[in-house]
């Protein structure tokens, strides 16, 4: 359910880098968590974001969320079928449904966050939390 290809952030968002290339998106917990996507703020491409800090917005029948960096650097894309497809994130959310790609700043960021395994076992905790 969870690529191992890709590094997670604890605000359920992931991350795959290609080179200085580092495709963002959120995790199939955060968009089931969200319920049907309807809308998403496109970033500001050339707009520079902080590992942590908010890359964008995801409005939901349920709720407006905040998408979560989980990397620093520069928006260098928006995937632009969401424009008119939000759902897409629901469909396909690490595929398909991918938000935006930065041009990655700082490396070293990428051993802060978990991996497949250990994103598994932080949802099993923060679930059992709940």
């Amino acid at each position: 359910m969870y690529p191992e290809d890709l590094k997670y952030h604890k605000e359920h968002a992931w991350v795959k880098v290609s080179g200085k290339k580092a495709t963002v998106g959120i995790t199939h917990y955060a968009q089931e968590s969200l319920g049907d996507i309807v809308y998403i703020d496109a970033p500001e491409i050339d707009a520079g974001v902080e590992a942590g800090t908010e890359l964008t917005q995801i409005e939901s029948t349920k709720a407006t969320s905040s998408v979560i960096s989980p990397v620093s650097g520069t928006v260098i894309e928006f995937n632009e079928d969401l424009t008119d497809s939000p759902e897409i994130i629901n469909e396909d959310p690490y595929h398909k449904g991918w938000i935006a790609v930065l041009e990655l700043e700082n490396e070293s960021e990428l051993d802060e966050l978990m991996d497949a395994a250990e994103y598994e076992k932080y949802l099993e905790e923060e679930v059992k939390l709940k």
